[in-house]
């Protein structure tokens, strides 16, 4: 008896989960659907935009301040406000689009950076410190918000591809690393007679790309079911060896890295090496930051999330074992070079491992939040004290006291992955 159309549509569906699971555990590469290719092609663009803004900022703000500070001792507060901002606004970020969904807050953050670098443009053209406060703090507050997109690609793409899509779209920091530097020097001087307008003024047209970017992304929005349901409280999800394993490895990348970075261009200027050679070893150190995440993904799904965040804090401390080895200019720039690779393994490994921590949109929320709380929490610690620290005790013995952290931090490791196969809570 012939079967009907629809009984073998019925039968497909239910064979459906069969297949998935079986094209799972095979050997074969499952291919991206083509939408999913698409949203993650557009948080690429979005991701290399935000970091064009911030090296922007970065190159141009302290400067700025200097030149508008009513004291100098003041003048790289405006910088030292973006942080702070961002760091504030993680949390309400996330409970923001936890309700709105992806969409509207990457759509606010990017009328969030319009704003900004329009105060912070006014500021400039006319001699107001305290304005360009104010734009800095609005600018910062982006960040809050852009530090999501990672996530927003792993949550469009199939669990077998996760990894792989978190990876692609921090790959937007290469863009960045050239795109940024070069429009912080061709807009410096773009309003003659106002020197850096023409810098906020480029940011508010990159803000407004990415507007326009984020208008043609299809993100999942956010279901009243998905919405209801809170999950468990985040002292609960804390208790799982997982979790805090990803969380250490996450601020650990940071906070070692933004440590070591900030301190190398005055470890140069202290031995007299030009600053070109130390723009050059800045560079190296973006592009081993980001050029790995090409192939980050499919190592990570080679050989999971463990091996690959061990191997990036042992690069870590690798990088200040080289770092201690001279203060020549290779020295520094293969150095800082393998720092930013082990900053690229460290991280999107543990920014893997945190996905797999929650199971309801509260949960997700609530522990992206925190995590990224914690990474600009400790940014700023580490920004502020890298000055200090290279001023009192010296390069050599900075990099000693990184190597150590290093080798606790991997020993912490183990022990959590050790207490994680045992199934034991923290």
């Amino acid at each position: 008896m012939p079967v009907s159309r629809g009984r073998r549509r019925r039968r497909s569906l239910s064979n459906l989960p069969k297949l998935c699971e079986r094209a799972a555990t095979s050997g074969r590469r499952v291919p991206l659907p083509d939408r999913a290719k698409l949203q993650i092609g557009l948080l690429f663009l979005c991701e290399a935009l935000t970091r064009s803004s911030a090296i922007i900022v970065l190159t141009t703000l302290a400067l700025v301040g200097r030149r508008l500070a009513p004291d100098l001792t003041l003048a790289t507060l405006p910088l030292a406000l973006v942080p702070v901002a961002t760091t504030l606004t993680t949390i309400p970020a996330a409970h923001f689009m936890r309700r709105r969904g992806r969409r509207p807050g990457f759509a606010l953050a990017a009328v969030i950076g319009i704003l900004g670098a329009a105060v912070a443009a006014a500021a400039v053209w006319m001699d107001l410190f305290l304005l360009l406060c104010v734009g800095a703090l609005l600018i910062g507050s982006v960040n809050g918000f852009a530090t999501y997109y990672r996530f927003a690609a792993g949550e469009v793409a199939s669990p077998e591809f996760r990894t792989q899509a978190i990876s692609l779209v921090m790959a937007g920091g290469v863009i960045a690393a050239v795109l940024g530097t070069t429009l912080a020097t061709q807009t410096k001087d773009l309003v003659v007679g106002h020197p850096f307008v023409g810098s906020f003024a480029c940011i508010a047209v990159l803000q407004g790309l990415i507007l326009l970017i984020v208008s043609r992304t299809k993100l999942p929005a956010p279901t009243p079911e998905t919405e209801a349901d809170d999950g468990r409280p985040l002292g609960t999800i804390a208790g799982s060896p997982t979790f805090v394993m990803a969380v250490l490895g996450a601020v650990a990348s940071w906070g070692l890295m933004s440590l070591l970075m900030n301190a190398t261009p005055l470890s140069m200027d202290r031995h007299h090496h030009a600053f070109a050679d130390t723009a050059n070893v800045i560079q190296w150190h973006v592009l081993g930051m980001y050029i790995p995440s090409f192939f980050t993904g499919s190592l990570i799904k080679r050989l999971g999330e463990r091996p690959m965040l061990l191997g990036g804090i042992a690069l870590i401390g690798v990088s200040a074992w080289i770092n201690m080895g001279g203060t020549e200019v290779m020295s520094y720039m293969i150095g800082l070079a393998v720092l930013g690779v082990g900053w690229n393994f460290l991280f999107v490994s543990c920014t893997a491992l945190l996905t797999g921590t929650y199971q309801t949109e509260g949960e997700r929320a609530r522990v992206q939040s925190a995590n990224d709380f914690l990474i600009y929490g400790t940014m700023i610690v580490s920004t502020f004290a890298a000055g200090p620290l290279e001023e009192r005790i010296g390069w050599y013995e900075l990099n000693q006291a990184a190597l150590l952290v290093t080798a606790i931090v991997g020993a912490a490791f183990v022990l959590l992955i050790w207490r994680e196969r045992r199934g034991l809570p923290n």
